[in-house]
């Protein structure tokens, strides 16, 4: 297939996905659906930080942790995150995979000190990509955090400069600023979304480096800008909305990574797939 006809076809298969998007359904079972609850900016860019800091296993333990999380911190989280001590006896006991409670607290408290300090998380984020780019301005907000919350370098915020792709923390940085489609919140809007790297877990990048949009083996910082570079082609103006796209169609077949004619029947992608 030429090369423009290719790149026709990837794009109106990533459309028609996202076209045929269940919100509904998937906001039953994405932990953004529990960060839509709420009304409050304030309220969402916090849980949101915290729901992404725990997106480790599957969705549905994912979704049940961050409700106990919830259940115990109580509402409203932003005046919760106010009392340090009580916050930390309110998750004392609470496990997830390596994360324990306290590190849930610190993590609340730190991020509700920057936003007491500088109006929103999002503005803070804001206007450090006003003096640097997407990457450094990321770590700069993390550090923030770290130093509020007395947190240091743990899992549940990870070292954005160390070279991994965060894919936790680009979900939600993507949550917060993408334009609202029902799943992303469109708040963080001055945040261009032109901006944003995509997300990329090793399911992404399978099905990424099937369709041509890396040749790299890792799932590394610079394998995500590769993907988004891709990407671009189809929306340079923004282009990580196709991550639902890319995460469906990953779900959906169960890629194999293989030339497999039983696993890959039906696949809408498999005429510009590497192994057809």
């Amino acid at each position: 297939m030429r090369s423009d006809a290719r790149l026709k076809t990837l794009k109106r298969t990533l459309d028609d996905v996202r076209a045929k998007c269940d919100v509904a359904a998937r906001l039953e079972l994405d932990p953004v659906g529990v960060v839509r609850r709420y009304g409050d900016p304030l309220d969402r860019e916090l849980v949101g930080l915290v729901a992404a800091g725990v997106a480790f296993g599957n969705v549905r333990t994912i979704r049940n942790k961050l409700e106990e999380i919830l259940e115990r911190v109580g509402d409203p989280p932003t005046k919760k995150a106010d009392d340090a001590r009580a916050l930390q006896k309110s998750l004392a006991g609470f496990r997830h995979r390596v994360f324990l409670g306290d590190d849930v607290a610190r993590l609340m408290i730190g991020a509700r000190r920057v936003q007491k300090k500088h109006g929103s998380l999002g503005e803070r984020f804001a206007s450090l990509l006003e003096k640097n780019d997407f990457r450094e301005s990321l770590a700069s907000l993390c550090d923030d955090i770290r130093e509020a919350g007395a947190l240091g370098h743990r899992h549940i915020l990870p070292d954005v400069r160390a070279g991994s792709a965060v894919k936790r923390l680009l979900l939600w940085v993507k949550w917060m600023s993408r334009p609202d489609d029902g799943v992303d919140l469109g708040q963080w809007k001055n945040v261009p979304a032109d901006a944003l790297i995509i997300p990329v877990d090793t399911h992404i990048h399978k099905l990424a480096k099937n369709l041509g949009f890396t040749s790299r083996n890792d799932t590394s910082w610079k394998t995500a800008v590769e993907i988004t570079a891709a990407l671009a082609r189809f929306d340079r103006a923004d282009p990580t909305k196709y991550d639902f796209s890319l995460c469906h169609l990953g779900m959906l077949q169960r890629c194999p990574s293989r030339r497999d004619p039983k696993r890959c029947e039906g696949c809408p992608v498999m005429p510009v797939c590497k192994h057809w």
